[in-house]
């Protein structure tokens, strides 16, 4: 939470902040996110303007996960960009076309400013959806599992069709059918 009594609802005054918080909970999604308790950099440029406070500001996280090809950890750094406008909670918020208050309206709570929910936000649009160890990952092997990149040169023999396995035993052994009857000598 940021105060911005200081800025004093004078349209134009601004205030310019750099803080160091924890990462919260459940911040990225299955395969990368950010970790709980880990640092979140920030640096956010408060401005007063006639409906509250406009919140400009750049966040600097580092994501960790697994790749999605080799299951191998990943970190990725990230730099965010946020800006949202918080007004003040007197009755003088926006309103829709029907005349309610918009949900999407970030509001300021006693002259505090919660950044958690965009910041939240902006993080979890700029996770990479499948993140790679590297762009030319191989990944694994689909035969035995072996990460390709640590053994360029794995192959494995050609697997035989299971349709035709039958048809390779046959012709891997060489019978003649038993002659029987009468002109059996």
């Amino acid at each position: 939470m940021l105060d911005t009594r200081e800025l004093g609802r004078r349209p134009g005054s601004e205030r310019q902040v750099s803080l160091t918080a924890p990462a919260p909970a459940d911040l990225g999604i299955d395969v990368i996110g950010v970790p709980e308790g880990s640092e979140i950099e920030a640096f956010v440029r408060l401005e007063s303007v006639i409906e509250g406070v406009l919140a400009t500001g750049t966040a600097r996280v580092v994501a960790v996960g697994e790749c999605v090809r080799c299951l191998e950890s990943v970190e990725v750094p990230l730099d965010i960009d946020f800006q949202e406008l918080y007004v003040y909670d007197d009755g003088d918020a926006p309103a829709t076309v029907e005349g309610n208050v918009d949900d999407e309206t970030r509001r300021l709570e006693n002259d505090l400013l919660d950044l958690e929910p965009v910041l939240r936000d902006e993080v979890v649009l700029a996770l990479p959806m499948k993140p790679l160890c590297a762009p030319d990952c191989a990944g694994l092997c689909p035969v035995c599992g072996v990460r390709l990149a640590d053994a360029p040169g794995h192959q494995h023999e050609a697997e035989i069709d299971p349709r035709w396995a039958a048809l390779s035993q046959l012709a891997g052994h060489d019978e003649r059918p038993a002659k029987s009857g009468p002109d059996e000598e």
